[in-house]
């Protein structure tokens, strides 16, 4: 599930690029979208199927986005190499402590 989305989520941000790169230029810049009270971010064609497909494409991502954030694997592995190392790791003999050597101080006190 979690791969599926992550693909699904990939071939909207291709499509959305796409159709933005598609559309033609509506305005000169930020200047014009405060000038008149008829645009709504900048958009002056309200019916435009590019318009709506961009509209559809993003809150589709971001439904997207957070589904796979509720998918995602709860330990953080995507895959199972990832548990097999986590297993070595907690599977590994700890060190044992070095033996306790005299002193060089107690041998010359003889």
């Amino acid at each position: 599930m979690y791969y599926a989305l992550v693909i699904l989520a990939i071939m909207a941000c291709v499509l959305l690029v796409l159709i933005v790169l598609i559309q033609n230029p509506k305005g000169g810049g930020l200047s014009s979208g405060f000038s008149g009270s008829n645009n709504i971010m900048g958009v002056q064609r309200t019916g435009d199927f590019l318009e709506k497909g961009t509209w559809i494409l993003t809150v589709s991502l971001m439904v997207i986005a957070l589904l796979i954030n509720v998918t995602i694997p709860k330990d953080g592995a995507v895959n199972e190499e990832g548990s097999d190392i986590q297993k070595q790791i907690n599977t590994t003999a700890p060190v044992a402590n070095p033996p306790i050597l005299p002193s060089p101080s107690d041998s010359t006190k003889k």
